[in-house]
């Protein structure tokens, strides 16, 4: 063991000498979360369905119909209860509900006046306010219909319920991209940067000739990496909490350790990419440019996944910040407890794993 932190804190003084590194490390998160807490808003369009209708009339059918022809639903069935509803909603499987009262079609004939609930996931606001939007115009339309000549005039009344973010802040969608983002990069380019200044000072044979075996060389020098990441995830969410009012509705220990575990990863990647290269730069553009355009486009941070052709949702359930963000909204935005991100959590653990075991086979077959 006094092997091993003495190359700890070998690995923290390189880091510490360099101040063009601490500033990216501590600083572009900073920078970052403020930036695309505040300019950015998004649209987005898949809306995925399911009704609950007490009443099965020839109304509530019509008005159902209307929305399964529509291009931009994604109808998903009828649902028999509203424990049905709360429970695919919790489990992120819709993004609308759409609740039709008792005796619909009836009290629009005899009372003149008929009431319909939208329920919607706002944890994503605009995925909330298109969702929302939509309905009303399919029941609108319906509506209009009805004022015909010939026809009974009425009023559908419309209650719309948003869950999760009632404000429609954009900061609720963005802070856990942002999270997923920043910790994937930084953390890549640190550590693939870190294994390959050591080959290009060729003091890497030094370090694997020492008595240490090569997986415990490599872990000793992710320890400083886990730990300014560390530093980086506490500072975004007191930014996410503090500055951008974002609140944090699960539990807090279960959010952490899922960040750390993906913080693993990350460091994990980086390894496994400076394995694979012999300069810095190379690194560098791999593992930053070559990870951000996946990490932005594929993770489902900008655009819906479920809006992606088949083959591109294969491709970005390869993309470690899916997984990350995607446990992230559930815990830090919904509320839900471990057993709602427990496939995440397993996704998480295993690519970490497969990568840190490639990377200490990888290590000496390159050098």
């Amino acid at each position: 063991m006094k092997q091993f932190f003495s190359f700890v804190n070998k690995e923290f003084y390189h880091i510490f000498r360099d101040g063009r590194t601490m500033l990216i490390l501590l600083g572009m998160p900073v920078v970052q979360i403020l930036l695309f807490g505040f300019a950015i808003n998004m649209e987005v369009q898949n809306i995925r369905t399911v009704v609950f209708d007490p009443a099965q009339d020839v109304a509530t059918r019509e008005i159902a119909e209307r929305m399964a022809v529509n291009p931009y639903f994604n109808m998903r069935g009828y649902v028999y209860s509203p424990d049905e509803v709360n429970s695919l909603l919790k489990q992120g499987k819709i993004d609308v509900a759409v609740i039709f009262e008792p005796n619909f079609n009836e009290n629009l004939v005899h009372s003149k006046r008929a009431q319909i609930q939208i329920i919607t996931d706002a944890s994503n606001p605009n995925t909330g306010t298109i969702s929302a939007n939509y309905v009303t115009a399919i029941i609108g339309e319906y509506q209009k219909k009805m004022l015909q000549p010939g026809n009974i005039p009425c009023q559908i009344d419309v209650d719309s319920k948003l869950l999760y973010n009632p404000e429609m802040k954009s900061a609720y969608t963005f802070v856990p991209g942002i999270m997923g983002l920043v910790l994937m990069i930084i953390c890549a380019i640190m550590t693939s940067i870190s294994i390959v200044r050591e080959k290009e000072h060729g003091t890497m044979e030094v370090l694997l000739a020492s008595p240490l075996k090569s997986g415990t060389i490599l872990i000793s020098k992710t320890v400083p990496y886990l730990a300014l990441s560390f530093i980086n995830l506490i500072t975004i969410l007191l930014l996410s909490y503090f500055v951008l009012n974002v609140p944090i509705r699960g539990n807090l220990a279960l959010l952490v350790s899922i960040s750390i575990l993906f913080i693993f990863l990350a460091l994990s990647l980086g390894l496994f990419i400076s394995t694979l290269v012999q300069t810095q730069v190379t690194a560098v553009l791999i593992s930053g440019i070559g990870l951000m355009m996946p990490t932005l486009i594929l993770s489902g941070m900008i655009f819906p996944i479920d809006n992606m052709p088949i083959p591109l949702q294969w491709v970005s359930s390869m993309v470690p910040a899916r997984w990350y963000i995607s446990a992230v909204k559930k815990v830090m935005i919904e509320g839900l407890g471990f057993m709602y991100v427990a496939k995440e959590v397993g996704v998480l653990a295993g690519m970490a794993l497969l990568l840190i075991g490639a990377s200490v086979v990888k290590i000496k077959t390159r050098l």
